[in-house]
């Protein structure tokens, strides 16, 4: 399909080009009796460039020539693209949701390939690609390139097979809770806490307060069931033994090592990705088409300073309950 739809492009760029000579030729040199003649050559090439230039661009949009969308999703994930700290920003989720729908619905778009590398990131907006690739209507393979951590393995669950570099960092399943607290040192500047709250358990893990027992285990059991639920999700979709999962104790692995262990499938290069695309999809080679959010040039500008956050597949993640989806009041539930 691929190459009829090569060779219709160049028919059409040919004919777009060979119209748009014959046209400028007439317009610019052809016609004109005055000192525009010793310009006309020069105006007959310029617009044969522009001519030739939109009637490619016209014919990709008519024949597209890929049978892969790949859609990236890079740095920490969140609902909004915004990373914990300013130069941490990531892609938001709910944009790359809209392209992998995008490239379901293209009939040119066989397979989907999605390539990640992620620190991790919110639980329902990772949960939120994993089920649009999992949807997707053909073969899904995500290929891990420096990180795959917490939200993003959480996230390659739902596709058909996992790739990695050798020296890919793979992994980090589990979950953090964190609360500041800082009852000493309220009491060290003469401040208390007050409680005006309906709810046993609203001001939970609030810094100006001690930290009862009753609620410590009602924090812990709000940990307890989001790691859960996060080994349900890798088990199915990774086809791997709960407890396999559990023993891996929310480390991260290099490529090699987190092969050994199942929680990769394969390991290799880009080019090894796009062979065994081909191998899904039966045929000889594969073209990629790039399915990208558009995004403000002050989002893309903040993409290249967010190597700290990756180094260690620590999962900036994802919180649960509150207002902003993030907080239960002072105490913060992180993904890694």
């Amino acid at each position: 399909m691929a190459d009829n739809s090569k060779g219709r492009r160049r028919l059409v760029v040919l004919v777009g080009i060979v119209l748009t000579v014959a046209v400028a030729w007439w317009l610019f040199y052809a016609v004109p009796n005055s000192l525009v003649d010793l310009f006309g050559v020069l105006l007959v090439i310029v617009s044969a460039v522009l001519g030739a230039r939109f009637v490619g661009r016209l014919a990709a949009h008519r024949f597209p020539d890929y049978d892969v969308a790949e859609v990236a999703v890079s740095g920490p994930i969140s609902r909004d693209g915004r990373g914990r700290t300013p130069s941490a920003g990531g892609t938001p989720a709910d944009a790359i949701v809209e392209q992998i729908e995008k490239a379901d619905e293209d009939s040119n778009a066989q397979a989907l390939l999605l390539r990640l590398n992620t620190p991790g990131g919110e639980v329902v907006p990772s949960e939120d690609i994993r089920l649009a690739a999992e949807r997707f209507d053909g073969p899904t393979i995500a290929y891990a390139t420096d990180v795959c951590a917490s939200g993003g393995y959480w996230i390659a669950s739902g596709c058909d097979e996992l790739f990695a570099r050798n020296a890919s960092l793979v992994g980090s399943i589990g979950v953090i809770g964190s609360r500041v607290n800082a009852a000493d040192l309220a009491d060290r500047f003469g401040l208390s806490y007050e409680r005006f709250a309906a709810g046993k358990y609203k001001d939970a893990g609030i810094p100006l307060k001690e930290i009862g027992e009753d609620e410590r285990e009602y924090l812990q059991g709000l940990i307890d069931g989001l790691y859960d639920d996060f080994v349900q999700r890798v088990t199915a979709g990774r086809d791997l033994d709960p407890e396999t999962v559990r023993e891996t104790e929310a480390r991260v692995y290099l490529g090699d090592e987190a092969h050994d262990l199942g929680l990769v499938d394969e390991l290799g290069t880009r080019e090894d990705v796009e062979e065994r695309i081909a191998e899904r999809l039966d045929v000889p080679e594969v073209s990629v088409q790039e399915f990208e959010p558009r995004q403000p040039l002050r989002e893309r500008l903040n993409v290249g300073a967010q190597g700290v956050a990756y180094s260690f597949g620590a999962g900036v993640a994802s919180a649960f309950g509150g207002d902003d989806g993030k907080r239960v009041e002072g105490f913060e539930f992180r993904v890694r």
